[in-house]
């Protein structure tokens, strides 16, 4: 096909790495995540794919961790991965989604698989698979794909522990073909996938509660009322003796902090403590009587606990690639968030950081004096920032299927509540697609891309805006615009047709104005997250 009929031409010859990934993308069926027909279509099919690919029996030896929810469990599973690493055991951990690289979703003892070991266990699936399938029963689609990959991977490489956090719902979950778990969670519920699990937070947790499994124990976070009474009566019909984990108490921590920012995590981590106890007890590692100890953590479980990290979740990355005579004129609050619930925290994080941070550098900028110091140009900078007023951004995009109504004006009530205020919202299209994985070819042109639905999100932030002319923007210093790269501008938002073009504006606006440092949390989708951290980091599309 000649370039001008695809507009997708390959800039050069795919490596290896990026044929397997072409081969991944084939087995992307739906054009959405949240097509409705994922739910529970022929999951019997997976039975047949493990036969296929020899993984019946290695399953059922796996000792494994299964974590559900709508709210936290990628945090609890990586917590509680890291907690188990930290006791000296070889762990294997399936997440999802991945923000930069399909590997992230397959981590090995703390680190993503390698390309080498990643190629090797993709090809002997995908192969075995396309040889092996039929009219009857055909290739697995996506993520039960990746769900297989990573039995193998965790199987070949013989972990102690293999913890599997579920893609989407529960019952009809890929992950789900685990019939022995040693211990399951269930975070903290909400509302999300509501066009496939339920419009009721009783139906959300009957799906999130198929995971149980008979006699196994389990774990939950404290919960709505209408939840809880749907997960306890699941567990009692599959005689699962499940328990409420208590959120960490900081004090157990010995003066640390978690890795994972926060207070939401606290929640969290309380789930993974019990997770890895529980693991730790049925497996013959330790006494029951350790795990009801409330006075202290062992010292393995608070070294995990304080170094699990997992990107796009309050991160705060400052810009690298900004050309500014001052460092940290840009920094980007990053949180994937895209439910309601969420929404409020990812917003109490950001206010909360804001602050401390901008507290810090009046601190610092009171405390230095650069006269006669060996290390004047570091004390410059800390006096330069101190001295500078800050904007605060907000870089958005969510799913059609969510619904802005509800995740905005949490986002800006939220904020407004600790004082913080958007100078500007700005909302673009994201660069990744759900059909296909990896970028090893070119994006669409700006004009080739759909923004109706950009706009929608802009219509709701202006009438929020609107409705709240009361409130004072403080610290907003005159930004100019470059509105040639926007598709369309208001007094209070921006729509840009590609992210490329939202990050340019934000970096010629700082050196436009430099008496400005420019805060920008990016939240709404974990695939804008992803794309924005290849932006700024400037890692390579895969």
């Amino acid at each position: 096909m000649a370039e001008g009929e695809s507009g997708l031409a390959k800039t050069a010859a795919a490596t290896p790495y990026e044929e397997a990934l072409d081969a991944l993308s084939s087995l992307i069926t739906k054009r959405s995540r949240a097509d409705k027909s994922n739910n529970g279509d022929r999951f019997d099919l997976l039975y047949d794919y493990l036969k296929i690919l020899d993984l019946d029996e290695a399953i059922s030896q796996m000792k494994i961790i299964h974590v559900a929810g709508t709210k936290g469990k990628g945090s609890t599973c990586t917590f509680t991965e890291a907690i188990l690493r930290n006791c000296g055991f070889h762990t294997g951990l399936f997440t999802s989604p991945h923000l930069i690289d399909v590997r992230e979703r397959f981590r090995l003892d703390g680190v993503d698989i390698s390309e080498e070991k990643f190629l090797a266990y993709f090809w002997w699936c995908y192969d075995r698979l396309k040889e092996k399938t039929s009219d009857d029963i055909p290739m697995p689609t996506y993520f039960r794909f990746l769900a297989l990959l990573a039995f193998k991977i965790f199987a070949g490489e013989q972990v102690d522990v293999a913890i599997l956090e579920v893609g989407l719902g529960g019952r009809f979950d890929a992950t789900n073909v685990v019939q022995t778990p040693v211990v399951c969670g269930i975070s903290s519920l909400g509302f999300d996938h509501m066009e496939i699990l339920g419009n009721t937070l009783g139906e959300i947790a009957g799906e999130k509660a198929g995971i149980f499994k008979q006699g196994v124990p389990a774990f939950t976070v404290s919960q709505p009322d209408e939840a809880m009474r749907v997960l306890e009566e699941k567990a009692f019909r599959f005689d699962v003796h499940l328990q409420v984990a208590q959120p960490l108490d900081k004090s157990l921590l010995n003066g640390l902090k978690l890795e994972l920012e926060g207070e939401h995590q606290y929640i969290n981590a309380g789930l993974a403590i019990a997770l890895s106890s529980t693991w730790l007890q049925k497996t013959g590692h330790l006494g029951a009587a350790y795990f009801n100890q409330t006075s202290s953590l062992p010292e393995q479980f608070i070294k995990g606990l304080t170094t699990a990290s997992l990107q796009g979740r309050a991160q705060i990355v400052p810009d690298g690639l900004a050309n500014t005579e001052s460092p940290g004129d840009l920094v980007f609050y990053l949180d994937g968030a895209h439910s309601p619930e969420s929404m409020e925290a990812c917003a109490r994080w950001f206010s909360l950081a804001i602050k401390e941070e901008n507290q810090q550098n009046m601190q610092n900028g009171q405390a230095h004096d650069c006269s006669g110091s060996s290390n004047e140009l570091t004390q410059w900078y800390t006096d330069e920032r101190s001295r500078k007023s800050t904007v605060q951004m907000l870089l958005f995009n969510c799913m059609p299927v969510r619904d802005p109504q509800l995740l905005l004006p949490r986002l800006m009530t939220e904020c407004t509540d600790h004082g913080v205020y958007f100078k500007k919202a700005l909302f673009v299209p994201n660069i990744s697609v759900y059909y296909k994985v990896g970028s090893h070819t070119l994006p669409p042109s700006d004009s080739q891309v759909d923004l109706s639905w950009q706009f929608t999100l802009q219509r709701v932030w202006e009438n929020l805006m609107q409705g709240d002319k009361g409130v004072e923007i403080k610290n907003a210093d005159k930004v100019e615009e470059v509105k040639e790269i926007c598709a369309r501008s208001c007094e209070n938002s921006a729509v840009f047709s590609s992210l490329p073009s939202a990050i340019k504006w934000l970096r010629d606006s700082v050196q436009k104005n430099g008496s400005t440092r420019f805060q920008v949390l990016v939240t709404g989708s974990l695939h804008l997250v992803g794309d924005v951290l290849r932006l700024v980091k400037k890692v390579k599309f895969q």
